[in-house]
């Protein structure tokens, strides 16, 4: 994969979805220097991956040429694998948990935390059958780090 930078792949998108935007909007949006915005558009044009044209002597116009949106594409394809990756990790831990407690006969656990994380865990203790407490019980359930874990 082509190796971009955070702050590129920020420019490329911002350009993606609006090709008028001026150098300071970007500064605004992305939350760095002018400058640095101008550095990273030279260097994206240098790259081939943006080019430039002029509407009048003061306004450009920024467009992502095809090599651009190749490489715009493929780091957002790859955050998304990344993502599903992810996603299939705590689904899986939240499955097995949720089975070693079936087993063991727990029928009503308490999650606690509100994330992303607790979500995953949520739906896979919905579709098994436990039920959902409003208030701690025997059985409470909470995110360590990147592991699921029974609260004693």
């Amino acid at each position: 994969m082509t190796e971009i930078k955070q702050h590129e792949y920020d420019l490329l998108n911002e350009i993606a979805q609006d090709s008028m935007l001026t150098q300071a909007n970007l500064s605004d949006r992305l939350g760095i220097a002018v400058g640095s915005v101008n550095w990273y558009i030279k260097r994206l044009i240098t790259r081939g991956w943006v080019k430039v044209s002029h509407l009048d002597r003061t306004r450009l116009k920024y467009d992502l040429t095809p090599d651009g949106m190749a490489v715009f594409t493929q780091r957002a394809l790859s955050y998304a694998r990344d993502s599903l990756k992810v996603y299939g990790n705590y689904r899986q831990k939240a499955k097995a948990l949720v089975t070693e407690l079936k087993q063991a006969g727990i029928q009503q656990v308490y999650l606690d935390g509100e994330d992303e994380v607790i979500d995953i865990l949520r739906l896979t203790c919905f579709e098994a059958g436990l039920q959902l407490s409003d208030s701690p019980v025997d059985c409470v359930l909470e995110v360590n780090g990147n592991e699921y874990r029974r609260k004693m």
